[in-house]
């Protein structure tokens, strides 16, 4: 059975500016820092020079040796983005077969609450074990992420 698992953040600027610098930005930039056992992003291999259209594929590699193969599954500006992790390797790979990943994006007052989700899909029994533990860890790992969104998006715009 899956796990469902969300965080958000508002930021101070609209959903339209916010969409798309989330989706077009560095993952090193905005995914650096470790929480719990999930890694940072050290770096992304063999995707298209400009990530944005539905199909499109990267690696990413963990600053621990992990790899992830995430594909484009839905885009949707200023709304949404959607992905799958799928070719787990490292710590990951015995309890997650396949991660659905979604970025919202919705206007409140002047800015936009910026939501990260994850649908966890647990890789056989001791995955289904784990997977709820792996949302808690999620839950804090998002926090820092989108921290580290909201500060990229504000340095953009010169309000550091």
């Amino acid at each position: 059975m899956a796990t469902h698992v969300a965080q958000s953040r508002t930021v101070p600027l609209p959903p339209e500016q916010v969409a798309h610098r989330v989706l077009t930005a560095p993952l090193e930039a905005v995914i650096r820092r470790r929480y719990a056992a999930i890694a940072p992003v050290r770096e992304t291999r063999d995707g298209p020079a400009e990530w944005g259209e539905v199909g499109q594929s990267r690696r990413i590699v963990l600053t621990d040796g992990s790899t992830v193969l995430e594909t484009l599954t839905q885009v949707d500006p200023p709304h949404a983005f959607g992905y799958d992790l799928t070719e787990v390797t490292g710590p990951m790979a015995p309890i997650a077969e396949r991660v659905e990943g979604r970025w919202s994006f919705e206007p409140v007052g002047t800015g936009c609450r910026v939501t990260w989700a994850w649908t966890i899909h647990p890789a056989g029994r001791m995955g289904a074990l784990a997977t709820p533990l792996v949302g808690l860890m999620f839950r804090g790992y998002a926090r820092r992420v989108l921290e580290d969104v909201e500060r990229h998006l504000l340095a953009e715009h010169g309000h550091a």
